[in-house]
């Protein structure tokens, strides 16, 4: 056969396979809406319907992925001369198949439907505070989630294998490192400003209700430029983010006694939102127009949560903002804000509402829980027991019940177990990125003056234009000149919370 017979049927070859890989797109778009829908809006008795819905669209998504013509596609084409890009979307499209072969259809179907009956069990316990109505569900989830890793590598611990669902180039050696690098940074920092002697400002003292802090958030969002054509915010019990570059959606809550919290939380997930809102829209459906995994996802939201949300010149911006929405702030100052947003908490509980420093001991906490879990070294029984014992030996706090222990996050409900050290790693990353940033941009002048579009461009150029173009460790190369580091983020909250607490 010429090389120009080889060409063109490498052409036709790729094209039929690229429209699969859109379809499947469509349906995994699909079923994201569907679980938007319920965990925001969707009526308390719709969960049965909804789990059969999601299970069909999981089993056809599966089907997609793995029947006869994409076998023949996926081989032809790893033979084939391609190009950069295609040889980047048959990466990711391969490594997905490579895994989804190995997996029989009706596990999957099997997995999709015992995660939607298990949101409602995991809502129902925390509510009630009682481990005992969710136990049966996890149960049930660990053991698929065995059953899963087994078929793809029964030659490497589970826990490796479900880690790469979420981080699969990095791997779980960069985990382990990055955590031990954080835990022998952070604890003695952490300790530092526990014996000290200042104590930062607490402004907020009142009742402060939902609709007013929601009104806020939408002027801070707003002062962000999030992009509303393309997005929406609403609430949650569990803020997240979610969607696609046309319809980037993102939720959050509010406590009416503590406004700072509903204002990180919305802060963090507009970060997932401009990043999903930057992905190049020509490549919709395609990996060249998707994210690239979690760590890179986690880093955008810390960025903007961490290294803009909670600097000193963001804090300016917002006092005029808050004394506008919220009852009593008149007297606001941006040093009292700034305090209050950076307070080291010597007795919080709660993951979502820690702050930079003890944050990643809650990671720690929760990734060594559920790896020993998914091990078998730890029985889905004992998971509360281990979960305070952890928790006093690691941050001095013991929690006094469920809720605001092993229940406060849903991500196990979900059936994600591996994905907790992504949110660490996408830390150390965020402050990375800011480091590299500021070799190009004054970024601190930038924020004060609500220039906001210079800080994003950057990322678009560096990190959002290229979605799953390059491997993980490709692409913070290419976008830091250096592969991932804590260096970065240590020197920062050392430098930070030694100014704050006059270490």
């Amino acid at each position: 056969m010429s090389d120009s017979a080889t060409t063109t049927n490498t052409d036709e070859t790729y094209e039929e396979f690229l429209q699969r890989v859109e379809r499947r797109h469509n349906v995994g778009a699909a079923a994201g809406v569907l679980r938007w829908d319920q965990e925001v809006m969707m009526p308390e008795g719709g969960t049965t319907a909804r789990s059969g819905q999601l299970s069909a669209l999981s089993a056809i998504g599966h089907e997609l992925l793995t029947d006869e013509e994409m076998a023949e596609w996926v081989e032809t084409l790893r033979d084939a001369d391609l190009d950069d890009e295609r040889t980047a979307v048959l990466r990711e499209v391969g490594r997905e198949y490579d895994r989804a072969t190995s997996v029989p259809t009706d596990l999957v179907e099997e997995m999709s439907a015992a995660t939607s009956e298990a949101h409602p069990q995991w809502t129902e316990a925390k509510e009630e505070s009682e481990f005992e109505t969710f136990a049966p569900a996890l149960e049930r989830l660990v053991e698929l989630n065995r059953e899963y890793a087994e078929h793809i590598d029964p030659n490497r611990p589970a826990y490796e294998v479900l880690f790469e669902e979420y981080e699969p180039y990095l791997g779980l050696e960069t985990a382990d490192r990055v955590l031990t690098e954080l835990r022998e940074g952070l604890v003695p920092l952490i300790e530092d400003v526990r014996e000290s002697d200042v104590e930062l400002a607490s402004p907020f003292d009142g009742e402060y209700p939902a609709n007013d802090q929601e009104e806020l958030a939408r002027t801070v969002l707003d002062e962000l430029d999030y992009d509303w054509e393309h997005g929406r915010l609403d609430t949650a019990p569990h803020p997240f983010s979610t969607g696609t570059q046309f319809d980037a959606r993102v939720t959050t809550r509010f406590d009416e006694s503590e406004p700072i919290g509903a204002l990180s939380s919305t802060v963090h997930e507009f970060g997932h939102a401009r990043y999903t809102q930057g992905l190049p829209k020509e490549k919709y459906g395609t990996p060249l127009g998707q994210s690239r995994d979690l760590t890179v996802h986690e880093s955008q939201s810390r960025f903007w949560e961490n290294h803009v949300g909670r600097s000193r010149n963001f804090c300016e911006r917002l006092v005029p903002l808050i004394q506008d929405h919220l009852p009593g702030t008149e007297d606001l100052s941006t040093e009292a804000l700034y305090e209050a947003a950076n307070e080291v908490y010597e007795d919080n509980l709660i993951r979502v509402e820690a702050d930079e420093l003890t944050y990643h001991l809650h990671i720690v906490a929760r990734y060594e829980i559920e790896r020993e879990m998914i091990g078998g070294d730890l029985d889905v029984q004992e998971v509360p027991a281990a979960w305070n014992d952890t928790y006093e030996e690691y941050l001095g706090i013991r929690p006094e019940n469920d809720a605001e222990g092993c229940l406060q996050d849903i991500h196990w409900s979900h059936g994600s177990f591996g994905y907790f050290p992504t949110y660490s790693l996408g830390s150390v990353l965020a402050a990375q990125i800011d480091a590299a940033m500021r070799d190009d941009l004054d970024v601190d002048g930038l924020v004060a003056d609500g220039e906001f579009g210079p800080i994003r461009e950057w990322l678009r150029e560096e990190i959002h234009q290229h979605g799953a173009r390059y491997t993980t460790g490709e692409l913070i190369e290419r976008a830091t000149g250096e592969p991932l580091t804590a260096e970065y983020f240590l020197d920062y909250v050392e430098s930070k919370y030694s100014d704050l607490y006059d270490l």
